[in-house]
């Protein structure tokens, strides 16, 4: 996900996609935990994808 995209998503959306990212990290680490996961690269990059989102939330509620 990039910055631009997440930054035109509505409040709502940016909810949605906190949600579904933070269920993503979740079933990647109970996949890694019984050695289940095979592109590890994956989880950085949801772990980056929620930072991402979290920061431009709290950017738009600065703003606000």
């Amino acid at each position: 996900m990039k910055i631009e995209e997440t930054r035109s998503m509505s409040d709502d959306e940016l909810k949605d996609s906190l949600l579904k990212l933070k269920k993503e990290a979740f079933n990647l680490r109970f996949q890694q935990a019984i050695g289940q996961l095979e592109n590890t690269s994956r989880m950085r990059a949801v772990r980056r994808d929620i930072a991402r989102v979290k920061t431009v939330l709290i950017d738009q509620r600065r703003s606000a």
